[in-house]
C-alpha cells in the first residue's frame, strides 16, 4: 500500500463505547473519593497502595511500552518482558501492540494530520480529544510491526488484554486492600484513582509536553522539555530530547535531568546484564551538534531582528546591500546628517572600521568603554578621516561578540 505525502487522516466517528468508559471512570472516581472511600478517611496503607499502583503503571508504560517496545532503545530478556507487559496492563491504555503502533505513527508524522495526538489541533485534542474519535489512520499500514508480531509476550498480552488489565488493574488492588480490611478503598484508590493518574500523566506528554518547556535539541517539531512534568511522568517529559533522539534509552541525557526510567534501565543493565543485555545511547558528539544547530538558528533569528531594529534606528538606514562610499562621500554623509540633526537628537557617530562605515550613534551610550573613545575616532566633517581599526583590534581587546556587534552596525563599504 502506497500513500502520498499529502495523505490526510479523516476525522473518525464519535467513539461512544470509549467515551462512556472514559467518562464513567472519572465519575466513579469522584463518587468513590466523596462517598465510597472518602479521602478524609484515607489510611496510609491505602494511600501507599495508590502510589504503588500508579508508579508500577508508570514504569510499565515508560520502560516497557515506550522505550522497549516502541523504540527498541534497549533489549530485554523474556522474564523482564513478561513483568513489563503485566505492569503495562496497569496503565489501562490498550495492549502493547495497540499502543506502540500509534506511538510510532506519532513519531513518524509528528504535528501532521496523520499524528494521532497532533498538537497543532490544540491542547484539548492532544490531551484527550483523540480518545472520543474512532481510529482512522490511513498511514498506519506504513508503520513497522514485524518485531511486535514476532514477540510472544506481545501476542499473548494482546490476546488476553481485557481480563489481564481488569484483573491486575482493579482486581489485585481490591484484594490487597482487603489485607487491612479496606477492599473498597483498594478498589477506589489503588484501582480507579491510580488508573486516572497514569492516564493523565501519559496524556500530558502528548499535550503539555508539546506546548510548555524548552527546545534545547530540536526545533523541528513542537516537542518540549519540561522539568516539572518530568517529575510526575517518570522522566518522559524530557520530550524535546526524545523526539530528537528517539532511539536513546535516556529521555534526559544530562546528569541533572530527572529521568527515573533512565536510571532504572541503566541499573538493570549494569547490575543484571542478563535482564538488559544492551542499551542504546546517542554519542555525545551528536548531542552537541544538535544543541549547536538550535543555538545557531536562534542566533541567526536574533541577529536578523537586531539588524532590522538597528537599521530603523540608524539615521542612514540599511535597506538592501551595503553601498560603496569613498572617504570624501563618507564625510559628506556625516556633514549632511549633522546638518539635518537637531541638538535634542543623539549625536551622529560614524566610524571607519575594517574598511566599513559603522554607525554607532544609537549604540554609543551602551559602549562599555564609554562614549569618549567613540567620539575620538568618529568621522568629522572638518578633520581627516581616522581609521579606528588598529585601536579596535589591537590596542583594545575586543572579543568575538564585540566584533559581531560592529559587523551588524555597518552601513557602507568605504573604498578609495
Amino acid at each position: 500500500m502506497v500513500l502520498s505525502p499529502a495523505a490526510t487522516a479523516p476525522k473518525g466517528d464519535f467513539w461512544y463505547s470509549n467515551a462512556t468508559f472514559f467518562i464513567g471512570m472519572h465519575l466513579l472516581a469522584f463518587y468513590g473519593v466523596v462517598v465510597l472511600s472518602p479521602w478524609s478517611q484515607l489510611s496510609w496503607s491505602t494511600f501507599s497502595l495508590c502510589l504503588t499502583s500508579w508508579q508500577l503503571a508508570t514504569f510499565g508504560i515508560t520502560v516497557g511500552y515506550h522505550r522497549l517496545w516502541s523504540h527498541r532503545s534497549f533489549s530485554a530478556s523474556l522474564p523482564l518482558r513478561i513483568v513489563l507487559a503485566g505492569m503495562g496492563c496497569l496503565g489501562f491504555q490498550g495492549s502493547i501492540k495497540w499502543w506502540v503502533l500509534r506511538h510510532r505513527l506519532h513519531h513518524r508524522y509528528t504535528d501532521t494530520s496523520s499524528d494521532p495526538y497532533n498538537a497543532k489541533q490544540g491542547l484539548y485534542h492532544s490531551h484527550m480529544g483523540w480518545i472520543f474519535r474512532k481510529p482512522n489512520y490511513p498511514r498506519m499500514a506504513l508503520v513497522d510491526r514485524k518485531d511486535l508480531e514476532a514477540d510472544p509476550v506481545v501476542r499473548l498480552q494482546h490476546r488476553y488484554y481485557i481480563p489481564l488489565t481488569l484483573g491486575l488493574g482493579l482486581g489485585a488492588p481490591t484484594l490487597i486492600g482487603g489485607l487491612w480490611d479496606d477492599s473498597l478503598g483498594g478498589f477506589i484508590w489503588g484501582g480507579i484513582i491510580a488508573r486516572l493518574l497514569i492516564w493523565h500523566c501519559t496524556f500530558a506528554i502528548n499535550s503539555f509536553a508539546h506546548f510548555l518547556g524548552e527546545q534545547a535539541y530540536s526545533e523541528d517539531v513542537t516537542a518540549r522539555g519540561n522539568m516539572l512534568l518530568a517529575v510526575v511522568t517518570g522522566g518522559e517529559a524530557n520530550h524535546n530530547y526524545h523526539h530528537a533522539f528517539p532511539k536513546d534509552y535516556r529521555n534526559g541525557p544530562r546528569l541533572l535531568d530527572w529521568d527515573p526510567t533512565k536510571w532504572l534501565i541503566y541499573t538493570l543493565h549494569h547490575l543484571t546484564p542478563s535482564l538488559v543485555p544492551k542499551i542504546h545511547q546517542t554519542p555525545e558528539s551528536e548531542i552537541l551538534k544538535a544543541r549547536a544547530h538550535v543555538l545557531e538558528g536562534r542566533a541567526d533569528r536574533a541577529r536578523s531582528k537586531e539588524e532590522a531594529e538597528e537599521s530603523e534606528s540608524s539615521a542612514l538606514g540599511r535597506k538592501g546591500g551595503l553601498p560603496r562610499w569613498t572617504k570624501k562621500q563618507l564625510v559628506q554623509q556625516v556633514s549632511s546628517l549633522r546638518a539635518d540633526s537637531s541638538e535634542e537628537k543623539q549625536p551622529i557617530l560614524l566610524l571607519l572600521l575594517e574598511g566599513f562605515a559603522v554607525d554607532v550613534s544609537a549604540y554609543a551610550s551602551e559602549h562599555p568603554g564609554g562614549v569618549a573613545i567613540l567620539q575620538e575616532f568618529a568621522v568629522s566633517s572638518e578633520e581627516e578621516v581616522k581609521d579606528a581599526t588598529e585601536s579596535f583590534l589591537e590596542l583594545n581587546d575586543h572579543g568575538w561578540s564585540a566584533r559581531e556587534k560592529m559587523r551588524g552596525l555597518r552601513v557602507a563599504r568605504v573604498v578609495d
